[in-house]
């Protein structure tokens, strides 16, 4: 299958589960409507795509569990950009082009929409695998080691000047707060298809070259995008003493970069009979032109 056929197959079945079960599964209505907001905002799916195109890649079903736990991980992901938006974090007033859930709702929602997400996110992932090991994979994707870890490191070197051509420190902070929680999204569809080590290899190979190559792309975009392209505030990381890997190498230092990790990531998947984790990479090719 093309991942535009997958796509159009199972974006709606995603947004559906979110809008119903967001509804169904917490008691406040409006408690409900602020957390809703922005997980319906809309945006990619990306990671709840590739836990489940990772399924289809290892040809297991996809049916109700399955969607709960992609779903699970768009909750997680989710609370990570209403903390990130809150005004403490990156202070953002736009994100996926509407009002971000502090704008909308006031700074002590927004804290608090991101806290039910959370944990609601590792619930749903837990109830649809009935798996401990997903739920270590999870936790520990986007604890203190990982995606949270991330966050820290990314405050803790903007407007920094030793950080600014310490490229091990950037490389850390930028696998971190990104890679981790798109690692763990293949990584636990690997884990639950019952995948061979030979395979979780491979995906594991595939899961860390899409996972770092995601925030270069997304840097990128910073440069070469407007704010309505995409959908949130751009050009501000230079401004605001960011260190990322753009302002390590520049732009096309990076773009080449980006094109040796989207080679990479590809080859390792290239036994697979299913093409459709591959294509993936092509998300980048709007900041390679």
């Amino acid at each position: 299958m093309k991942l535009k056929d997958f796509q159009e197959k199972y974006t709606p079945q995603i947004d559906n589960f979110l809008k119903e079960h967001l509804v169904t599964e917490i008691d406040n209505l409006t408690f409900s409507k602020i957390m809703s907001y922005s997980v319906m905002a809309g945006g990619k799916r990306l990671r709840p795509l590739l836990f489940l195109a990772t399924l289809e890649t290892l040809n297991h079903k996809i049916e109700e569990p399955e969607l709960r736990i992609a779903c699970g991980i768009e909750l997680i992901h989710t609370y990570s950009l209403i903390h990130d938006d809150l005004p403490a974090m990156d202070n953002d007033d736009y994100r996926r082009g509407k009002l971000t859930s502090h704008k909308k709702w006031g700074e002590a929602e927004a804290i608090l929409a991101g806290d039910g997400l959370l944990p609601l996110g590792i619930q749903w992932i837990t109830e649809g695998s009935n798996s401990a090991a997903l739920a270590i994979v999870i936790s520990q994707a986007v604890g203190p080691n990982g995606m949270v870890g991330g966050q820290y490191l990314d405050i803790d070197t903007t407007n920094n000047d030793s950080a600014k051509e310490n490229a091990k420190m950037i490389d850390q902070m930028e696998w971190l707060k990104t890679g981790c929680l798109i690692e763990a999204s293949v990584k636990m569809a690997a884990i639950y298809a019952g995948a061979t080590d030979s395979e979780l290899n491979r995906l594991d190979n595939f899961s860390k070259r899409f996972g770092r190559s995601y925030q270069i792309y997304d840097d990128l975009v910073d440069v070469v995008e407007t704010a309505t392209e995409a959908g949130k505030a751009t050009h501000k990381d230079a401004t605001e003493g960011k260190n990322n890997t753009l302002t390590l190498l520049g732009i096309e230092a990076s773009r080449k970069q980006l094109v040796e990790m989207i080679e990479s990531g590809r080859k390792a998947i290239e036994v697979f009979e299913q093409p459709l984790l591959g294509e993936f990479f092509n998300l980048y090719q709007k900041v390679l032109q």
